[in-house]
């Protein structure tokens, strides 16, 4: 999957689980960019992008994230 159309659907989960629809991520995104995102929403987070992109994502592959950027790179060598 190309890297646009994973920030078009990533941006959509991310105005979801924080009810923002003005939210825009960027590959430089972090938790700290954003005030609600604690570790509640953190699991909302990665639960809604297995839903959204079809994939199981571990413990290990979200523990390594450093921002946005690595999580889309995640996502997209993940999603068909």
């Amino acid at each position: 999957m190309d890297s646009a159309t994973v920030k078009l659907r990533l941006d959509k989960v991310f105005q979801d689980i924080f009810d923002d629809p003005s939210l825009q991520i960027t590959e430089s995104t972090t938790a700290s960019d954003i005030d609600a995102w604690d570790s509640l929403t953190h699991i909302d987070l990665i639960v809604q992008v297995e839903k959204e992109f079809k994939i199981k994502l571990s413990t290990g592959e979200v523990r390594g994230l450093k921002d946005v950027g690595d999580f889309m790179t995640l996502i997209a060598g993940k999603a068909k």
